[in-house]
């Protein structure tokens, strides 16, 4: 089963904001959408989707389990929750957020975890998700790469994680990208917008062009219909050989996401 190499983020989106970010977005066409339990919006996600009447086996629904979560004994009964909150029998994907801290529950636990639950039907695939190249080591000997679809990470073209991504590409785990537009950041980037106005696209289209030519997904949010719009038309454009190359000159390392007390020691 392949993972959609576009879809829609609701991270830092709640309440009516989320359900008419949703609702907008599958009127326009999107049909992946991701969340997770910490967003603390599946409840509001859920309804959205439903409200749309789209059929379920049109949609590609993806929700993370929560660090609190990760225990044998708390793990599957925190993904029925959230299934119960996204008015659906199963995820297309279900994701471990972020590595255990301080390793309180070890990798081979959650990981043997998610894939009970995907053996139970309530998953059709899993993954993880802010994994570094060790801790991928540690899921592919917990599960087998095979039932690892992917892991999500923070890359954008100020920060674009060359190591973390050859190595899941090598395992046959396909990355995605959150953050893709570093909050706004690239779009201010001269070389970006070069590329945007030569191309007669906007800086978004291009850095999310460039993600998925790169062969990550990319789940970028929005508030706004026209920028949802807009969005979505990246999957539309084609980015040169040599616009490519002047983009991944861009890489600083600028990292924007790194909670304390939860990341890992970063590659």
């Amino acid at each position: 089963m392949s993972i959609p190499a576009f879809g829609l983020g609701t991270f830092r989106l709640q309440g009516q904001v989320v359900i008419d970010s949703v609702s907008t977005a599958l009127s326009l066409g999107y049909r992946a959408i991701d969340t997770a339990q910490i967003y603390e919006n599946e409840g509001e996600v859920g309804q959205a989707i439903a409200a749309s009447g789209i059929a379920r086996d049109e949609l590609f629904i993806t929700s993370k389990i929560w660090v609190a979560n990760f225990a044998k004994e708390r793990l599957i009964d925190s993904l029925r929750e959230s299934l119960a909150k996204l008015q659906t029998n199963y995820l297309d994907l279900t994701l471990i957020h972020w590595p255990s801290p301080e390793d309180q529950v070890p990798v081979e636990e959650f990981m043997g975890a998610l894939l009970e639950a995907k053996q139970l039907g309530l998953t059709r695939q899993i993954g993880v998700s802010n994994f570094t190249i060790e801790l991928m080591k540690q899921a592919i000997e917990a599960v087998g790469a095979e039932h690892i679809a992917t892991n999500q990470i923070e890359l954008h073209p100020y920060l674009q994680n060359r190591q973390v991504a050859a190595f899941a590409q090598s395992q046959g785990i396909r990355v995605t990208s959150y953050m893709t537009l570093a909050y706004g950041e690239v779009l201010k980037d001269p070389v970006i917008q070069q590329i945007a106005e030569r191309l007669q696209a906007t800086p978004a289209q291009v850095t999310l062009a460039w993600a998925m030519q790169s062969r990550y997904a990319v789940i970028p949010s929005s508030t706004r219909r026209a920028n949802l719009e807009s969005n979505l038309r990246a999957t539309a454009l084609t980015l040169g050989e040599a616009d490519m190359a002047l983009i991944a000159t861009l890489d600083r390392g600028h990292r924007l996401t790194s909670p304390k007390g939860i990341a890992p020691h970063w590659d």
